[in-house]
């Protein structure tokens, strides 16, 4: 990668120090990429001063290729081929010798003589075992004494960590530029299934209608065809939300309130949850009906358990409470509990339903629905982990479908209308049928408990 504008303005610092330090020329190279077999090149990155010709000599400093090399090699960078350059950085660096330094009585010594006069420093920048480049400073007038050496060397290593740092930091803007570029495709394949998607649920919607009409209100599949009708309904709502947020990016929701045509309750798309209330609608006190929930639930629910050959039993008091509740909210959570006792309930068992007022519940009186199931139940590991998103524990290992996002919704929904949810491993027996509790095995299968608060000008 190029040296950024930053690391450039750092190298310039640093060559400053040197230049402090009574060196006259001063440079700081970075390797290129290193082809195999090859010497690895060295480009200037700041230089001390800027038109000297000691920049074109030092130019032709090379590091020397492993074959060539018979000093340990040290890689250069992290995935880069090795170079063979040597921690005390004299066998392995060959440089030229700078203009100005040569004397009449010693021009056959050759540039190790230079080395040895110490009037040329070469520090190699390396982190963490990667040799990234050179620091070269030099000065005609006297030696480099052991402590001015010992500052080249911090020089070296506060440039060489530089690089690293700008390196990454350079990775991190492509990584964050690719993904940038990926959310945008996934954005744009989102918008095209968004459309697709209408057309065949307008048509569903439709379909359900006119079976709905053409069905004499005796036959009992009438019931199914407004079921089609609601679930279009449903899922137009869904998608309506889902569409929005892709569109604005944003994660506040209105949703209608069941209870009035012109209340609202604020819905919004949160990190933990895909439905959530905001704060503002948990303020305002929102009352609905449990059976009014259910009913529609159950019709679907019923169609679904006789095709799968399955019993689903009901028990509703006719006479409860309203709630403290979101009615849409409330739904959400019903239908998440229902769809998986319908899912883990194999064929030929039981689900049941059961809704009870209780007045005497602590800390204050409430509703409570219980949706249990008679499945193969929730191993006790899992049990502690349910309510987490994407955790399936042990289910996900059957070929039963499933995002491990259902209950997890349902009980953040069910924390912010006040109420509590509560899971039982095997079956509770409380909540069986009366007088059939003994029909039921209690050595698996699961329950669910929802507890609403109970709109107090009615308890």
């Amino acid at each position: 990668m190029p040296a950024s504008s930053e690391f450039v303005k750092i190298c310039r610092s640093q060559v400053a120090i040197a230049v402090s330090l009574g060196a006259t020329f001063s440079a700081v190279y970075l390797t290129q990429e290193l082809v195999s077999g090859s010497e690895a090149k060295l480009v200037p990155i700041a230089v001390y001063p800027e038109t000297s010709v000691e920049e074109e000599e030092n130019q032709k400093l090379r590091l020397e290729p492993t074959a060539s090399s018979t000093v340990t090699p040290v890689p250069r960078r992290l995935a880069a081929p090795a170079l063979a350059v040597e921690a005390s950085t004299v066998g392995a660096i060959a440089p030229e010798p700078l203009p100005g330094f040569e004397n009449s009585s010693n021009q056959c010594q050759g540039p190790q003589n230079l080395w040895q006069q110490r009037r040329q420093i070469v520090t190699p920048l390396i982190h963490e075992g990667a040799v990234m480049g050179l620091l070269v400073s030099g000065r005609q007038d006297r030696a480099w004494n052991d402590r001015e050496e010992a500052q080249m060397q911090q020089i070296a290593r506060t440039l060489a960590l530089a690089c690293i740092l700008d390196q990454r930091s350079q990775w991190m803007q492509q990584e964050l530029g690719s993904s940038r570029q990926i959310q945008a495709q996934v954005y744009d394949t989102m918008h095209n299934l968004l459309h697709q998607f209408k057309s065949p649920l307008t048509a569903l919607r439709t379909f359900g209608k006119l079976l709905a009409r053409r069905l004499v209100p005796e036959d009992k599949n009438r019931n199914v065809a407004f079921s089609i009708v609601r679930e279009s309904d449903r899922l137009s709502e869904l998608l309506g939300q889902f569409d929005r947020t892709v569109d604005t990016g944003e994660a506040n929701l209105t949703l209608p309130s069941g209870t009035s045509e012109t209340a609202t309750s604020h819905v919004q798309l949160t990190r933990h949850s895909p439905l959530s209330l905001s704060p503002a609608a948990n303020n305002v006190e929102e009352s609905c009906c449990v059976g009014f929930v259910l009913k529609p639930l159950l019709i679907s629910a019923e169609a679904i358990a006789s095709e799968s050959n399955l019993s689903l039993l009901a028990d509703i008091p006719p006479d409860l409470p309203p709630v403290w509740a979101n009615d849409r909210a409330l739904r959400e959570v019903l239908s998440n509990l229902i769809d998986n006792a319908l899912k883990y309930t194999p064929a030929g068992r039981q689900i049941y339903i059961k809704v009870n007022y209780e007045a005497a519940h602590r800390p204050l009186p409430a509703v409570a629905v219980a949706v249990s199931d008679t499945g193969s139940g929730i191993p006790p590991q899992d049990l502690e982990h349910l309510f987490e998103r994407h955790y399936r524990g042990e289910k996900a290992q059957t070929e039963i479908p499933g995002t491990g996002l259902g209950l997890a919704i349902a009980r953040d929904l069910v924390r912010q209308m006040q109420g509590e949810i509560e899971v039982f491993s095997p079956i509770n027996p409380e909540w069986l049928p009366s007088g059939e509790a003994d029909l039921y095995p209690t050595d698996r299968g699961t329950t669910f408990v929802v507890w609403l608060r109970v709109n107090n000008s009615f308890s």
